[in-house]
């Protein structure tokens, strides 16, 4: 639905978080990688001797084998080691990776770990040519390596990896092919700093999941030295190279250093409680210590950042929706406001001519920071409803059908107490009773039933963000140019199974002397309500796609993952099973976070600009976090069951498909 705001700011780039898919998928690596072939079509076991080019390497090891045999020892088996990588850049050097096999076995005499057997590979060309890849871009490369691994070293857990190139590469996977009881993987997906930069081994556990308890002895202190290095110590500026999990609270969001960006910490307190993001180690500022200091990109250890696909769709549509708000603006009369509809419409139908005087000069000065746009003209997408009618968001029916069809279905719930009535302190706010009235509502839905038989069979929903907003009214009035109201709407679900808007309630609490102020307005066929429940519906639809933006989507789903990631990789070991569950459902979250911070989220960012709360905006969060969110009522069916499982009523309530798509 088309919703517009009831504040416009001034020349503002509207993006938002990219919705996150949660179906699971393998880690790729910071740009498209082409799916490997299977290894047991491609190589062949090399038990005991093994194809090797040389054929003293292959001498030297039947000499093993067979002074092996001759002591009564177990036989030695040659390994053929395969590493499938991606290079940022050509390897004119001919540099190699170093491979370490270690043992899931502690040695019996000295119960200790056994010394690992190394190696180098190196690089191999295809049969067919040169390494696959973009032309001028990273290169997919095969390196392989030859192993003589001991009868009596035991089962293979885990490979050492050190990088021997100038810069850093992406390990997609091992394999051992070559003994006894096949193929042994190592799925690594992951980049690795060359040795000059970090002098650390990345260490790679086999594909076999084990729960702590059943953890091989000889791979338990090399699992609990990788969680410790993961934690890291909490010294200085992170790295990229540093590869560090740890907790901090939002902090770095404004500027105590100008009073107009000063924003207080959120998390930590009682009274600004908010999950917990990735710590950066950056300093803080000496005028409020509890604050830290913003750079140009925050830190995200190197596995969580985008691919090079996605990090280039994502600047795409930043900029893009960034472009868009600027080229609209230009055509804005008043350079502040849309003065009629027409204006509005000439976005998508007729486009703004770029060539003209009024916009060329603008356009030199964001030609280098936006698109390389070679059309005269750029036109917005028409929203779908456009299509069938261009002011079909005006009509009651796409209003209700939209709050559970639209962006955020996450609001409405059932009404189980009357009459509605506020929580907050009456001495502040004024009288708490709700001016939607019993005698208002049943005049609305006489037609069907008594207000009595709608909360009995569980017909009336609501809407509410009266109590959320009421405390920020004052507050927010005293930013310029824009206004801010308590709001609720009630809505009641008719036979045919649709939604009827009842009723808007727009609060304003007591200020500067003057008394507490509501009024409720209804949908009318009387010209001059008939605007004012439209305007009504504007106050009303521009706190949802607020709230829509800050708790449902930024808070509810990017924000409270956080935590989750952080403590995954502390705490669980990648061989844990649930390790191994939880991995795909947190790809790109903390990238899309960090970007949140640097333009989304931050003082005088894109939701501060663009949203009527303004500079309270994510401050605003914090309140909806302590009130409203609970871990144990966030999934489905809990969510659901807590706002009185609303879609189940619909769906059982007609014995048709029902018109909405939630």
């Amino acid at each position: 639905m088309f919703k517009p705001q009831v504040h416009r700011p001034h020349l503002v780039g509207i993006i938002f978080l990219p919705n996150k898919s949660c179906i699971p998928s393998r880690s790729w690596p910071s740009f498209s990688v082409r799916p490997w072939p299977q290894p047991q079509k491609k190589y062949r076991k090399n038990i005991r001797v093994g194809y090797v080019p040389s054929n003293i390497k292959a001498v030297a090891v039947a000499e093993a084998e067979a002074e092996a045999e001759a002591s009564g020892t177990e036989i030695s088996t040659s390994v053929k080691a395969t590493a499938g990588v991606t290079m940022k850049s050509p390897n004119l050097l001919g540099g190699s990776l170093l491979l370490e096999l270690v043992s899931a076995e502690l040695d019996p005499q000295t119960g200790s770990q056994k010394k690992p057997i190394n190696a180098n590979a190196y690089q191999v060309l295809p049969k067919d040519g040169p390494e696959g890849g973009p032309k001028d871009g990273p290169k997919d490369a095969i390196f392989e390596s030859k192993f003589v691994i001991p009868g009596d070293f035991g089962e293979i857990g885990a490979v050492l990896v050190e990088n021997e190139h100038s810069s850093e590469v992406y390990l997609q996977h091992i394999i051992l092919d070559g003994l006894p009881n096949g193929p042994i993987r190592f799925h690594c997906g992951s980049w690795i700093e060359p040795k000059t930069d970090n002098s650390r081994k990345r260490l790679f556990f086999t594909n076999k999941l084990y729960l702590p308890s059943q953890t091989p002895e000889g791979l338990r202190n090399l699992r609990e030295k990788e969680l410790h290095s993961l934690r890291g110590n909490d010294e200085g500026e992170h790295m990229t190279s540093n590869r560090i999990y740890d907790y901090d609270v939002y902090n770095d969001l404004g500027d105590p250093n100008k009073p107009k960006l000063a924003r207080p910490v959120l998390g930590g307190s009682k009274q600004y409680p908010y999950p917990r993001r990735c710590g950066t180690g950056h300093l803080q500022y000496k005028t409020d210590p509890h604050s830290k200091t913003r750079s140009k990109s925050f830190y995200v250890p190197r596995d969580e950042n985008f691919s090079e696909v996605k990090e280039k769709s994502f600047r795409g549509k930043t900029i893009e929706c960034g472009w868009h708000a600027a080229i609209a603006h230009l055509n804005s009369p008043t350079k502040s406001e849309f003065r009629h509809f027409s204006d509005i419409f000439k976005l998508y139908y007729e486009g703004i001519n770029l060539s003209s005087p009024v916009n060329r000069g603008f356009w030199q000065r964001v030609w280098n920071l936006l698109l390389n746009v070679k059309e005269d003209f750029l036109k917005f997408k028409p929203p779908a409803l456009f299509l069938k009618d261009k002011f079909s968001w005006l009509w009651d029916e796409e209003f209700s059908r939209q709050t559970l069809a639209g962006v955020n279905p996450c609001s409405i719930k059932l009404v189980t107490e009357w009459p509605l009535k506020s929580t907050l302190d009456p001495d502040v706010y004024g009288p708490p009773e709700s001016a939607i009235t019993t005698e208002l509502v049943e005049r609305e839905i006489r037609a069907f039933m008594t207000i009595d038989e709608a909360l009995e069979q569980k017909k009336l929903f609501i809407i509410d963000y009266h109590d959320l907003l009421l405390p920020y009214v004052s507050k927010v009035r005293q930013i310029e140019g824009t206004t801010l109201y308590g709001s609720r709407a009630l809505f009641f679900l008719t036979p045919d199974g649709t939604l009827k808007p009842l009723a808007i309630e727009l609060t304003r609490p007591p200020i500067e002397g003057k008394p507490q102020w509501k009024q409720v307005f209804t949908p009318t066929s009387e010209s001059t309500g008939r605007w004012l429940w439209r305007f009504a519906k504007v106050h009303f639809l521009a706190h949802d796609s607020g709230y829509h933006q800050l708790v449902s989507h930024w808070l509810r789903t990017h924000c409270v993952t956080e935590p989750y990631i952080i403590a995954t990789n502390r705490q669980l070991s990648v061989m844990h099973p649930i390790y191994r569950l939880l991995h795909p459902h947190f790809r790109y979250t903390m990238h899309i976070n960090a970007h949140a911070r640097e333009s989304l989220i931050n003082a005088e960012g894109i939701i501060e600009s663009s949203f009527s709360p303004g500079k309270y905006s994510v401050e605003l969060s914090s309140v909806a976090y302590d009130q409203q969110w609970r871990f144990d009522r966030e999934a489905l069916p809990a969510d659901l069951i807590n706002r009185y499982d609303l879609i189940t009523i619909i769906m059982d309530d007609v014995n048709q498909t029902p018109i909405y798509t939630h």
